[in-house]
């Protein structure tokens, strides 16, 4: 197993919708905000290179939305999608499995790109497998009035109708080495990767925890929907983490890739921070 950190992008979106009910006063401490109170935010993926699998976790935005959308979530400094593969030696067309952990814009949205007239949608991936949960997408087709505007269908239908759609029902190891489990805080359904490597387990975080600036109990998004559900996931996530001594990877801190974790006087916090690069150098 190899395992790469995928770096697709950065994106600023309003601090104050990342942190919830914290205030400002607070959480800028930890993750300053600009003068328009936007804060920077990774998009980064991982890749678990298994031989004969190829598993890519999330994709970013893609480059399907107009001019208006992108206005708002402000993209910028990174290779894209194909720059970031290419970058780790991939092309789009090695990947054998795309897993998506929910449907929200910012995970999903390169999983479908336009065809070379742009005249309708192909598959970014041609040769994989999509995964998500069957309760994830239930959510995304029947969206709720909160969560309405993070879902866009171009971003998943296609994925239906190319016939490389598959559902996870429940926790599971898809691979050897390669576990998924279910959140349901933040969206139902939320697929949380658990990667198993020489003795130690790589958690992809997704939004259950999307910076070390969230990991108080209290300090989660506005874009959670069930917000008491997210400190009870992430209570028990984090005193499994530090049971356990697992990895955290972060797809949108991007101040930190990866940290351990370790018990305060206030609860399970940091302990290091490093890159997955500079994990496996150690």
């Amino acid at each position: 197993m190899k395992i790469y950190s995928i770096y697709i992008d950065n994106f600023k979106i309003d601090g104050g919708a990342m942190f919830g009910v914290v205030p400002k006063v607070l959480w800028n401490k930890h993750y300053p905000a600009d003068e328009d109170n936007l804060c920077t935010w990774a998009l980064r993926s991982v890749l678990v290179d298994l031989g004969d699998r190829k598993i890519l976790v999330d994709n970013g935005y893609g480059d399907k939305q107009d001019e208006k959308f992108f206005s708002h979530v402000y993209l910028q400094g990174g290779p894209g999608l194909e720059g970031a593969l290419k970058n780790n030696g991939f092309t789009r067309y090695d990947i054998t499995d795309m897993v998506l952990t929910h449907l929200h814009a910012d995970h999903c949205g390169g999983s479908v790109q336009y065809n070379k007239d742009r005249s309708g949608f192909e598959m970014t991936f041609p040769n994989a497998n999509y995964w998500v949960s069957r309760q994830q997408w239930d959510w995304a087709i029947n969206p709720n009035k909160r969560e309405k505007d993070a879902y866009f269908p171009e971003n998943y239908i296609p994925i239906r109708e190319s016939g490389q759609l598959k559902f996870v029902e429940t926790d599971l190891e898809l691979y050897p080495g390669f576990s998924i489990r279910l959140f349901n805080g933040h969206t139902q359904g939320q697929i949380i990767p658990f990667i198993r490597y020489n003795g130690r387990t790589i958690v992809f975080m997704a939004d259950l925890m999307p910076s070390t600036a969230h990991m108080p109990l209290a300090w989660n998004m506005s874009y959670d929907v069930f917000p008491l559900e997210t400190i009870k996931e992430k209570d028990a996530f984090l005193n499994e983490a530090l049971e356990n001594d697992y990895v955290l990877f972060f797809e949108h801190d991007v101040f930190n890739e990866c940290c351990t974790v370790k018990e305060t006087p206030k609860g399970v916090r940091v302990n290091e921070t490093f890159t997955l690069a500079e994990y496996f150098a150690t």
